[in-house]
Formats: structure tokens, sequence, C-alpha cells
């Protein structure tokens, strides 16, 4: 799988095969079985993983035990808890697997030389952080100011890959609504 890592580094960034051959010596493959945690919630985060197979979720857990979907992760995304990477401190989420699934990892100390060393690197990074800030954005002015009919076409518009793979009830929890809701809302969507 480390292939895929590798085809993905070649799409992104302008690397010579040393560089590859360097980026992808730093990364190990790790096998996560459907359901089998990557990360838990208390555990210190110490990674960058570069999904290659499978898909993931990242979540929390209430007092009451209501599951918080952050999001998901699939082939060609990476995931993570970045606050527990960069402060060292334990992290509040989970990071499980929805289907069985291969990651490759990297440790801070090594992405950190990598982008020290390999320029492409550094600026794939700064991309890829600049992306995820713009979609976190987007995400929380969603959360706030958008239905929840409104909640879940967009979700179907920017992830339509997901909507196969991920249980609705996980979904609804991505979207902060309810099951029941819905439910009612993708009965009502068929009806039109």
């Amino acid at each position: 799988m480390i292939a895929v890592f590798r085809n993905y580094l070649q799409e992104k960034g302008n690397f010579t095969e040393s560089e590859l051959d360097t980026i992808t010596a730093a990364a190990a493959i790790k096998k996560v079985r459907k359901r089998q945690y990557l990360l838990q919630e208390g555990d210190v985060w110490k990674y960058n993983a570069f999904v290659t197979k499978g898909c993931l979720r990242t979540y929390s857990v209430d007092l009451k035990g209501i599951e918080h979907i952050l999001n998901f992760a699939v082939e060609n995304w990476w995931t993570g808890d970045r606050e527990s990477l960069q402060t060292g401190k334990p992290s509040e989420y989970n990071i499980d697997a929805l289907e069985d699934s291969e990651v490759a990892l990297i440790s801070r100390e090594k992405y950190d030389q990598l982008c020290r060393e390999i320029p492409a690197f550094h600026n794939m990074v700064s991309a890829i952080l600049e992306k995820s800030f713009r979609v976190a954005q987007s995400r929380i002015h969603t959360f706030i100011s958008a239905s929840a009919e409104e909640k879940y076409l967009r979700f179907l518009e920017k992830f339509p890959h997901l909507v196969m793979r991920v249980p609705q009830n996980m979904i609804a929890s991505y979207l902060g609504i309810t099951a029941e809701t819905l439910s009612r809302i993708r009965k009502q969507l068929v009806k039109k």
C-alpha cells in the first residue's frame, strides 16, 4: 500500500525519485481492522496518518454517551489529532476504522524533518493545511447557519462517495442532527 502513498505524492507535489524514496521510507504501514482504534481518547497522538485503504472516523463521546463525529477519512486523505500532535496533550478524540483499513504513519519527528529537508514536501503540507482550514471554516459556517436539510444536501454534494460507505446514523452525527431527523429528510427528498 505504500504505492498508493507514493502515487498521491506524485500527484500533489513535484518530487524527485530520491525525495519520493525518502518520504515513503519514513512511513510505516499499519493495518487497522474494522472497529479497531487508531487513536483512543486520553492517548497522545504522535503521527501524521495518510489513509491508503479504507474509511476511518474521528469522534468524541460526551458525558451522555453520545458520539460527535468530527470527520471521516478515506483513501488519499490525512487523519489524526493535530492539537495532540503539536502540544503533546492527551487527545480528546477517538479514531477508529469503519472498514478494514490501512494507513501510512509518519512520526512527528520524521515529518518535521521531511518538511525541513524537502521543500516540495513542505509546500505540499502547507497547501493541505490551508485547504483543511478552509474546509473547517466552511463546515462551521454550515453548522451554525444551515437547516438540517441544507446540511445534508451539502454533505451529499461534497462527499457523494461517503453516502454508501458510512452508516446513516454516523452521517447524522457528523451533521449534528438526530438519526430520526436525517431519516425524515431523506424520505422528504425521495418524494420531491
